[in-house]
């Protein structure tokens, strides 16, 4: 079996250059970063392979100490200790840290990495989102995929405070119940979308790798700790360069990739994480505006009353696409 080293000796050495469109020059005209310790979060979540693949290229772009972090404080205070400076920057989802930047967290939006990682499954009784008027859908307080419950609700007109009853199940809970009728939905990412298909339980009702407006719109990207990007601005760029390098190997080598994964212990089966690998939409970030994704999203829950702010006022407080731009131009299509 490939080791994740064997795999990815491969992907760092100069012989790779050309395959991940990356013009070495540019890259080695560039100061090293301004520090040797990279921190990102760990979270068994597989869409996010490719800040797992990304450590050796991380150690390519100069980091010498790659750690992969946890907190105590859990899920849902995961974004208040990234604005705390627990760790540097993470691959996550867009929706929910546009409530972060709306209450002050101190985290800044740098790029999208991809999008389509979620589906919305329902019983037969729901075949479009305005069908869950009424409806029960089981979704965790904090969860990030809640955001885009939210905002999927509230494209439609509906109000997620009185036109539906939300219960408190994670997936693995919910899922059984979606069975059994005792709930109507549930939003499910990978592997687990991949194995409910597969076993034919609930309808997709949203899938948004396909259906617009969600396929248009980055559901994932990558955010850092504000100070962390102020004061270290080359190794805020390095980071962000290996990570869509490893978004491009996701989208090239789906199968080396899926087993990986599967030897870290992040999913147990390697067909879901080989099927995951090709259904999220790896290796098109450049043809994606990020700041369009944070605009939909925020006028999205602005509308349904989860933040204050108005969509600009979000852009302006919490990104900096300066970074992403770059690379764009720096990285061949």
């Amino acid at each position: 079996m490939t080791t994740r080293r064997t795999f990815l000796r491969g992907v760092t050495c100069a012989g790779a250059a050309g395959l991940l469109g990356v013009r070495p020059r540019l890259a080695a005209a560039e100061p090293g970063p301004e520090i040797s310790t990279i921190r990102l979060y760990k979270f068994p979540g597989i869409c996010l392979a490719p800040q797992y693949v990304a450590e050796d290229l991380l150690r390519a772009e100069g980091f010498t100490d790659v750690q992969y972090v946890t907190t105590s404080e859990g899920l849902s205070r995961m974004p208040e200790s990234l604005g705390a400076g627990a760790f540097d920057l993470t691959q996550w989802y867009v929706a929910p840290f546009i409530g972060e930047i709306d209450k002050g967290t101190g985290v800044t939006i740098l790029g999208g990495v991809h999008t389509g990682c979620q589906e919305l499954f329902g019983t037969e009784a729901v075949r479009t989102i305005r069908d869950l008027k009424g409806k029960t859908i089981a979704a965790l307080s904090g969860s990030p995929t809640t955001s885009y419950v939210v905002a999927m609700l509230a494209s439609v007109g509906l109000d997620h405070r009185t036109d539906v009853r939300f219960v408190e199940r994670s997936v693995p809970e919910a899922v059984p119940l979606l069975v059994e009728g005792k709930i109507d939905a549930l939003m499910a990412t990978p592997p687990v979308s991949q194995e409910l298909r597969a076993k034919k339980i609930g309808r997709v009702v949203v899938d948004t790798a396909t259906d617009r407006p969600w396929s248009q719109y980055f559901c994932c990207g990558v955010v850092a700790n504000r100070d962390f990007v102020r004061k270290h601005p080359v190794a805020t760029k390095r980071a962000l360069r290996a990570i869509f390098k490893a978004d491009q190997v996701c989208a090239l080598e789906p199968e080396r990739v899926a087993r990986s994964i599967v030897e870290r212990g992040f999913t147990k089966s390697y067909d879901y994480a080989l099927q995951a690998m090709k259904d999220v939409p790896y290796g098109r970030w450049r043809q994606y505006n990020p700041e369009e994704a944070v605009r939909f999203y925020a006028l999205r829950l602005h509308e349904a009353g989860v933040i204050k702010s108005s969509p600009q006022k979000i852009i302006f407080s919490g990104t900096n696409w300066q970074f992403f731009n770059e690379l764009k131009s720096e990285l061949k299509s």
